[in-house]
């Protein structure tokens, strides 16, 4: 059977009536979700907020997954729409209307399409700036640095398979485990004594390569939340990788001062025996050089190999 002129209008009528119920539709669905992502789930998204860095990141998830609710049902609405609606009955035995290019959608569409990734990049250049590189590390020579006059200063030392943490403010002492004070700008010098390994404090919103013999610098500040993070390795970096992990604390900062204090007095017999503190280290069992390993013992006695 022949499709009319008639029928084609009816249908097509049908078919704009139809499209301005289902955007109705995606609309309200869009204003809920983009609500319940905002101030529902949003706080609560990781990283959480217990560094300036990880609040910027989960700001920009919440904003990322904000602009992806409305794609995501508009794909919903309109493939359940079309499977409660469009389909032909069982007296419906004519031809369906032809299809054809519709210069209005495409049009929406490549303006959307350039204005989503326009305002991404954007967006994603102005949060890295504004946020002093957002905990990533930025390489020796830092381009976006903190204003702050005061700052903690740790150097993070990879190897397999173990983190240890220098505090040059300190004495130089080194570390196994770190602890920061709230309310305070961060200076992470990461680096690593053999392979590539990756400084990823968690919870922080810190994540920087350690690069032998190079000085990886990223930036953060604590907030006045006081907790634990999990701080991995996230560089495959041998057998261990795996195993290569520990735990820090955010602590109030009368309790950081008197941890420092004390370790900084409990391990001056150790500390002495450190190479200066420096921003790399090239070890050598000889200690030949300035080698990370001295070429004497604890007990000031020459070691001859």
């Amino acid at each position: 059977m022949a499709v009319t002129q008639e029928d084609m209008n009816e249908r097509k009528a049908y078919a704009k009536k139809a499209g301005w119920r289902i955007f109705a539709i995606w609309l309200v669905l869009s204003l809920i979700g983009v609500a319940l992502v905002l101030y529902v789930w949003g706080p609560h998204m990781p990283p959480g907020d217990m560094t300036t860095s990880a609040a910027s990141q989960q700001f920009d998830f919440k904003v990322l997954t904000a602009m992806v609710v409305p794609v995501l049902l508009m794909v919903w609405v309109y493939g359940a729409w079309s499977l409660i609606n469009f389909h032909a009955t069982k007296d419906d035995r004519g031809d369906g209307i032809p299809l054809r290019g519709n210069r209005k959608v495409q049009g929406i569409w490549y303006v959307g399409s350039a204005v989503l990734v326009l305002f991404l990049a954007g967006f994603g250049t102005y949060e890295l700036i504004n946020g002093n590189g957002v905990g990533s590390g930025e390489g020796p020579s830092p381009i976006w640095k903190p204003t702050a006059k005061h700052m903690l200063v740790v150097q993070v030392i990879a190897q397999q398979w173990r983190f240890t943490y220098r505090w040059p403010q300190f004495g130089g002492m080194e570390t196994t485990s770190i602890d920061l004070p709230t309310d305070t700008t961060i200076q992470f010098d990461v680096t690593s004594l053999d392979v590539i390994h990756d400084f990823w404090a968690y919870q922080l919103g810190v994540k920087a390569d350690a690069n032998p013999d190079v000085n990886n610098v990223a930036y953060t500040t604590t907030s006045n939340q006081q907790g634990r993070f999990t701080v991995r390795c996230d560089e495959l970096c041998g057998i261990w990788h795996g195993a290569m992990y520990n735990y820090g604390h955010v602590v109030s900062k009368s309790a950081f001062y008197s941890w420092a204090s004390s370790m900084e007095t409990q391990n001056a017999s150790v500390t002495k025996l450190l190479p200066p503190f420096a921003t790399t280290y090239t070890p050598s069992y000889s200690g030949a050089g300035g080698g990370y390993y001295p070429s004497y013992d604890p007990n000031g006695h020459a070691v001859t190999y």
